[in-house]
Order: structure tokens, then C-alpha cells, then sequence
């Protein structure tokens, strides 16, 4: 889990993020309103926790805003315990509300509750994607690249669809293989040195079909980060 935790008590969210760290969260910790929307915008995290009271954007203007720009769950943790704030909250587009003072391993709880649920609506909303020349219609398994059809293997086409579904996103081979399994509901598998040279070969395909469909398009949108993994960028 990647979390966001925007709050300017910096005992609490050092401690907050102490313990969410014990349960392999990375955590982000902003002390300010400004910088807190600027990041949560950002799109480089799976959830965001948000407190009311910040310097610079307060936490409900902040929420209202992020909801114009993003769909990332937001959870609210505030002093403000009231059943009119928590309306409040969840009516500007907070997904959980959750008083302080809190139980960390409660808030643990509920960010997972309400990841499991974001991920859910996501699956089933997003049936087609359009990223620049590229377009996927998941449910019809059709990827073109400025209206030509691509030439995908079953599996080729998923882990297109992976990393269309997470554009500007670096992903490991490693995380692409797992994900593959997950979407194909097929049970996880232990590390395997033979699945990067699995996911080289296959992404190479999907590169070469890519291209084949619009070489200007389709020849740089998928690019390959030394090291680390693979991107999908539709700026190519």
C-alpha cells in the first residue's frame, strides 16, 4: 500500500505511519494543505489520509477539490467526531470518516476495507480505456492503436491491459506477473527467476504488435525502465 497522509500534528502521523509501516505500507507524511492536494493529485498513491484541520487548504476544501481531479480514496481522520461532520465528509466525496482519537490497528482495518472496495468499482467500471492513439475494449479483448487492430496473445493482451490501467505507473516484471495471475483468477505464485525472462519476451510482442498497427503511434508507448520495470506512457 502506498498511503498519503496529510496532517500537520507530526507526532501523530509519525506515529500513525510507524505503525502502518510494521504492515508494509510505504508512507508519505504532509504537514500542509497545499502540498497535501498537490501530491494526492499526483496519482502516485493508493489512498490518502486526510485530517480537517491544515494550514494552507482545509482538509473538506481540499477533499472537494482532489474529487474534481481524482478518484483515489480518501479517508478523513479528524478531531471532529460529530454525526454532522461526518456527513459532511462523506458528502464532499470522503470514502471512510474516522474519529480521533483513533486505533491504529482499526484505521488499518478500514484503509484496507475501503481499498478492497475501490478496487471492486474499479474492475467493473473500467471496461475500455483510451490513452492517446491507443484504445482497449476489455470486454471485447480488442486493442487498437489509431483505429488498426493489434495482434495479442490472450496473455498479451492482459498485460496490456495492466499497464494501460496503470499509465505512468512503473511496474516490476515481477508485479506485472502477479497481476497477470490475479486478473486471470490464478493463484499466486512463489518468485520464479524464469518470469522476467517471460515478461522480456511477451512485452516484446505486444511492442512489436503495437508498432505494427501505427509505427509512430504505437512504437514508444510502452518503455522499458533500467532496473526497475515497465511503463506505459501515451505521451510515447
Amino acid at each position: 500500500m502506498r498511503i498519503l497522509l496529510i496532517e500537520d500534528d507530526e507526532r501523530l502521523a509519525e506515529r500513525t505511519a510507524e505503525y502502518l509501516r510494521t504492515h508494509k505500507a510505504e508512507v508519505e507524511i504532509v504537514g500542509d494543505g497545499e502540498r497535501g492536494l498537490e501530491r494526492a493529485a499526483a496519482g502516485e498513491h493508493d489512498i490518502v489520509l486526510l485530517d480537517l484541520m491544515l494550514p494552507g487548504i482545509e482538509g473538506l476544501d481540499l477533499c472537494r477539490r482532489l474529487r474534481q481531479r481524482s478518484k483515489i480514496p480518501v479517508i478523513i481522520l479528524s478531531a471532529r467526531g460529530e454525526e454532522v461532520d461526518r456527513i459532511v465528509g462523506l458528502e464532499v466525496g470522503a470514502d471512510d470518516y474516522l474519529p480521533k482519537p483513533f486505533s491504529p490497528r482499526e484505521l488499518l482495518a478500514r484503509i484496507r476495507a475501503v481499498l478492497r472496495r475501490h478496487a471492486t468499482t474499479s474492475s467493473v467500471e473500467a471496461e475500455t480505456l483510451e490513452l492517446g492513439a491507443l484504445a482497449i475494449d476489455r470486454a471485447r479483448r480488442i486493442a487498437t492503436v489509431s483505429g488498426n487492430a493489434c495482434e495479442l496473445t490472450a496473455y498479451q493482451f492482459d498485460l496490456l491491459w495492466i499497464l494501460a490501467s496503470q499509465a505512468e505507473r512503473v511496474l516490476s516484471r515481477n508485479q506485472l506477473h502477479a497481476q497477470v495471475r490475479t486478473l486471470r483468477g490464478e493463484p499466486p505464485q512463489e518468485f520464479d527467476p524464469s518470469v522476467d525472462r517471460s515478461i522480456d519476451v511477451h512485452l516484446s510482442k505486444v511492442r512489436q504488435s503495437l508498432a505494427a498497427a501505427d509505427a509512430s503511434a504505437g512504437s514508444n508507448l510502452i518503455k522499458t525502465v533500467r532496473g526497475v520495470g515497465y511503463v506505459l506512457s501515451a505521451d510515447g
